[in-house]
């Protein structure tokens, strides 16, 4: 782990209303890591992420992404400062084609030395957005939807891709296919968080796993590291 990573987050605490969800949060990213928040729903992976990308203020800790604390800003902000989202449940533009979805919130290459990310780059990516980008966001199936979600958040070339239930509402066969795009995005080194339930596949994607359960931190550590039987105790609290 780097000394300084590109995103750190201590004490972090969140709910909504009165509801507290995240009960003090510890986590790092290092450039060019791909960590996954491993749990079940509800133990506060998602809500981390809205906190991360300014959609939801936390009530207490820190948020420091490329030196600068960020837990205070709001989304597009932090936006443009290099995190980009795939957010859960796709949350595509449904009366925009295919298209308009990719360029609506595209942005020039920032200096971090990756590979920019150009229509031309998501269409050879992603072939059947091409094929089909003349569709409107609502006519896709769900996979194609989740194509289009990462390609519009590539589209903004980030520092950071934070991918919010990469597999939610999938058949296993889509799921698959999706995450063996994963290590192309990765391998010129684009830091990625992921938010996922499968063990396996988080296992198999990310070099780091952080288990959350019940809004704590139960379990971190390399991928290669942690047993199978120490991720199922903290993932289930048993």
């Amino acid at each position: 782990m780097s000394l300084n990573p590109l995103l750190n987050v201590t004490g972090l605490k969140a709910g909504y209303g009165a509801a507290q969800v995240l009960f003090g949060v510890d986590l790092s990213v290092a450039e060019g890591e791909v960590i996954t928040l491993l749990g079940r729903n509800g133990m506060g992976r998602s809500t981390t992420i809205k906190c991360l990308f300014g959609l939801l203020e936390p009530k207490a800790g820190e948020i420091t992404f490329a030196d600068k604390r960020t837990e205070a800003l709001p989304s597009h902000q932090i936006a443009q400062l290099g995190l980009g989202l795939v957010p859960e449940g796709r949350q595509i533009f449904p009366n925009l084609t295919v298209e308009e979805n990719l360029v609506a919130t595209a942005r020039a290459n920032a200096a971090n030395g990756l590979k920019h990310w150009s229509l031309e780059r998501v269409y050879k990516f992603f072939p059947r957005l091409q094929e089909r980008r003349l569709n409107m966001g609502s006519q896709l199936s769900g996979g194609e939807q989740q194509m289009l979600a990462i390609g519009r958040a590539l589209m903004s070339n980030p520092d950071i891709l934070l991918c919010d239930e990469l597999s939610l509402g999938l058949a296993p066969i889509v799921i698959r296919e999706i995450y063996q795009a994963m290590p192309v995005i990765t391998a010129e080194g684009m830091t990625v968080v992921i938010v996922e339930q499968d063990v396996t596949m988080a296992r198999q994607v990310s070099q780091r796993l952080y288990c959350f359960q019940e809004g704590r931190v139960s379990l971190q550590g390399t991928s290669s590291e942690l047993s199978r039987e120490q991720i199922s105790q903290a993932y289930f609290g048993v």
